[in-house]
């Protein structure tokens, strides 16, 4: 997770994520070379006395400077474009987990088993121990296998929320009434942690998401002893 002083984004822990982190850096290499440039040229324009009398039209620079900027662009579109048609392809999934927000906790219940579903609310500051994050640990945490695709339907019993773990590059709004799915994959053991990121009332910061990702046969043996 974030900590103090990172100036840089928070490790990958899904092959979107890793992508998403990828096509920031290609962005910023892009920015990068157009800032260079035009510094270059307003620092020549700056300290450059001499004038042309003869130069009274350049259609040269003038095509290049419109085609230059929309090739640049194709550059930056291309990836993103692909970026947006992989977060929603829903892949054959191992399980669903459906996520109903309500003012100011989650719900989740584990579609592919009987009965087996949970409310998870924020740890009180009172009880929080060494081992905890204040306002992210919960009393009851996610438990998903890793390296499993997962469907994910979100929706909201009350108003609107949204589902967020920004390790894993998922943001979905939970919609009363509706139905909002998106699919991932975790690629490593560890928790994670999230918030909900629509303004959803009073306690809006009050109710986190944690995730436990764990092996498939630790995933098996805790559905058994519940």
């Amino acid at each position: 997770m974030t900590t103090w002083l990172n100036m840089s984004l928070r490790d990958g822990a899904s092959p979107i994520m890793e992508q998403l982190i990828f096509f920031h850096d290609h962005t910023l290499l892009i920015m990068l070379m157009i800032i260079t440039t035009v510094m270059y040229m307003m620092t020549t324009l700056l300290w450059n006395k001499h004038t042309s009398r003869f130069m009274l039209e350049g259609q040269l620079i003038e095509t290049t400077w419109t085609i230059a900027p929309a090739i640049i662009l194709v550059f930056i579109a291309m990836p993103s474009l692909r970026l947006l048609y992989l977060m929603d392809e829903i892949h054959n999934p191992t399980m669903t987990l459906k996520a109903v927000g309500h003012q100011w906790y989650w719900s989740y219940e584990y579609s592919d088993f009987t009965k087996l579903e949970f409310d998870s609310y924020m740890i009180p500051q009172e009880e929080n121990q060494a081992s905890t994050f204040r306002l992210l640990d919960t009393d009851n945490r996610i438990v998903l296998p890793m390296n499993s695709p997962i469907r994910l339907v979100v929706t909201a019993a009350d108003v609107l929320h949204s589902w967020t773990i920004p390790s894993l590059g998922v943001k979905t709004d939970a919609t009363p009434g509706r139905l909002n799915q998106t699919s991932f994959s975790i690629n490593h053991p560890g928790i994670l942690y999230g918030q909900c990121s629509e303004i959803c009332g009073a306690n809006h910061s009050f109710m986190p998401i944690t995730i436990e990702s764990v092996s498939a046969n630790h995933f098996i043996n805790w559905v058994s002893s519940l």
